[in-house]
């Protein structure tokens, strides 16, 4: 690997295998899927393909809370999708989502299934299936969908910018830590400023747009990403900490945060969601250890 200081870039790019990095024996530049393996199907009209990610939470988290309301329609098997090991680039996966990504959707209530990807596309499909978490007055409708897409937009400079560079690049890159390091406290920034005046995101209710939004920044800043925390000085930002923590205490973001999850402690994972009876039972198969 080249110095930073010393790297020119080619005239004309091309792909590397050697170049190191945590994510590196996955990362390539080409789509489409590298072997063939059929996705599961379950006993509920919802199917998730999934992991904890934060983009994983926010569905898992949106599942549980339509759950808690009484939407009996909601209930979903949840399938562990182990990206480190390669499982989003399986033929079944692909056909769900053409981007490699998690999470994926696949409701089977109607007559023909339908495909949904995309974290935000996730949370709007079901928002708009159930007429749950989407305000339905024209002004704070598009105050949360401006702060959804504001969190589809923004978590980048977070996860592959930041976390990356700070994380699990191979180099440590000055200039690249401190450049991400000083967008993301933008974004903090931006977010404290609109939780001064507002009990959640878009207002006083809670939406698809906090549910987006917390798994990102509401984890950045109780230290649960990156352990960057006091790097941060998360702690400046005292209303984005109030509705964190706000968020934090409700019983579905709880659960949801534990599904599909084969990290941190035991007590916090539940790797596979088939009923709502799994959070208490986790019986071996649904808390089988994540594939070395």
């Amino acid at each position: 690997m080249v110095d930073s200081s010393d790297y020119v870039p080619p005239k004309v790019w091309t792909w590397n295998k050697g170049s190191g990095g945590r994510f590196a024996n996955i990362n390539r530049p080409v789509s489409g899927a590298t072997h063939e393996k059929e996705l599961p199907v379950g006993r509920h009209p919802l199917q998730l393909y999934s992991l904890a990610t934060p983009n994983g939470v926010k569905v898992t988290v949106m599942l549980e809370e339509l759950l808690a309301l009484g939407h009996g329609g909601a209930e979903y098997d949840a399938w562990l999708i182990n990206i480190g090991e390669g499982d989003q680039f399986g033929s079944g996966f692909v056909a769900v989502n053409p981007n490699s990504k998690i999470p994926a959707l696949m409701d089977r209530s109607g007559p023909k299934p339908i495909r949904v990807f995309e974290s935000g596309a996730i949370l709007l499909y079901l928002a708009e299936k159930f007429g749950a978490f989407l305000p339905t007055d024209a002004a704070t409708r598009a105050e949360c969908l401006s702060w959804l897409f504001w969190q589809m937009g923004s978590a980048p400079y977070l996860g592959g910018g930041f976390g990356h560079f700070y994380a699990y690049a191979p180099t440590k890159i000055e200039y690249a830590i401190d450049r991400f390091a000083m967008e993301v406290k933008r974004q903090l920034d931006v977010l404290d400023k609109q939780l001064a005046d507002n009990e959640y995101i878009a207002g006083h209710e809670y939406t698809i747009a906090d549910m987006a939004i917390w798994p990102w920044y509401g984890g950045l800043a109780k230290g649960l990403l990156y352990e960057s925390g006091e790097f941060l000085s998360v702690q400046d930002y005292k209303h984005v900490q109030r509705w964190a923590d706000l968020l934090g205490a409700r019983p579905a973001v709880k659960r949801g945060r534990m599904v599909n999850r084969v990290f941190g402690e035991p007590s916090s994972q539940l790797h596979e969601r088939h009923d709502a009876a799994d959070f208490d039972t986790r019986t071996q198969d649904k808390l089988a250890p994540a594939k070395e």
